[in-house]
C-alpha cells in the first residue's frame, strides 16, 4: 500500500488539479473549507448538508492523496 502511495504521486497530482479544483473560477473545495473554517458548517440554519460533506470529501480526496504521497516519498529519502 505504501508503495503504491509513494509511486502514484503523478496521478494525485493530475486529479489535484482536475477534480480537486474543479470548477475552477473559483476552486470549489475552496469555497468549502472557507464555509468549515468559518464555523458555519455547523450552525443548524445554514449548517452543511450530507452532499455538502461529500462535495468536501471528492474534491479534498486527491489533494489528501498528494499530500500523504509527497509526504512519504520525503520520508524515504
Amino acid at each position: 500500500m505504501k508503495n503504491k502511495l509513494k509511486k502514484n504521486w503523478k496521478l494525485f497530482l493530475i486529479a489535484s488539479l482536475t477534480l480537486g479544483l474543479a470548477p475552477f473560477n473559483p476552486p470549489h473545495i475552496l469555497g468549502k473549507l472557507k464555509w468549515i473554517l468559518g464555523g458555519n458548517a455547523f450552525s443548524s440554519e445554514n449548517g452543511m448538508l450530507a452532499q455538502d460533506w461529500f462535495d468536501v470529501l471528492l474534491h479534498g480526496g486527491p489533494w489528501i492523496l498528494l499530500f500523504i504521497s509527497i509526504f512519504l516519498n520525503i520520508r524515504k529519502k
